[in-house]
């Protein structure tokens, strides 16, 4: 895997990890201003959690499973990332394709949530209306002293349940249209039961490690 590529899964891994403990309820506060709240809780105990920092698989993932994947839409993810292909699979391929994107951004997020450290971020001011229910939230992430500053953004938008994220972009890539381009080739090659059986294929050799 390319290192930007591999930078990108990191970085989209934990940046997402900013709405880990958003409310349970529908939030009244401004995106920005609720990630901005919630970054700072998350990057607090991911930083103290002894369990996290030493890699304990059981711990990272207990922590993705239920306080990141909750407050992503994946089913608005999925069918973004599959595309005009989505209108094709039956509703049943449908869930097996949102279940094994899941499987497969956990596995991300697991791996990239025990690389948190004491990155700084600064958060550009919300080019939103104040009645807006779909926005991009902007920050520069500055890895190390010596490297240079990361631009990401990620895309959320106001649900019954509150702000939700689908889609995350690191360097002026989205992680959607990355992935949208991977499935197309796959069901290019065997149709969206192929899609299915490759994730299935990649989630079973990610869970082995």
């Amino acid at each position: 895997m390319m290192p930007l590529f591999r930078l990108f899964l990191a970085l989209a891994g934990w940046s997402l990890a900013a709405l880990a403990f958003a409310a349970a309820e529908p939030s009244q506060e401004a995106p920005d201003d609720m990630v901005k709240r919630v970054t700072a809780e998350v990057m607090s105990i991911v930083r103290h959690d002894r369990e996290i920092k030493s890699g304990n698989p059981e711990r990272i993932q207990e922590v993705v499973e239920s306080k990141i994947l909750p407050y992503l839409d994946m089913r608005r993810a999925t069918a973004l990332a599959v595309g005009h292909h989505w209108r094709q699979a039956t509703p049943q391929q449908q869930q097996q394709l949102i279940d094994e994107f899941r499987s497969l951004l956990m596995h991300t997020y697991a791996g990239a949530l025990s690389q948190v450290g004491n990155q700084k971020l600064e958060f550009e001011p919300l080019r939103a209306t104040p009645d807006a229910t779909d926005v991009v939230v902007r920050f520069q992430v500055q890895p190390k002293r010596s490297a240079e500053p990361v631009q990401v953004g990620y895309h959320l938008y106001k649900s019954t349940d509150g702000w939700k994220v689908y889609d995350v972009n690191v360097l002026g890539v989205w992680m959607i249209q990355t992935y949208k381009s991977s499935f197309a080739a796959e069901i290019g090659r065997g149709g969206v039961e192929g899609l299915i059986r490759t994730l299935e294929e990649k989630n079973r050799m990610l869970a082995a490690r």
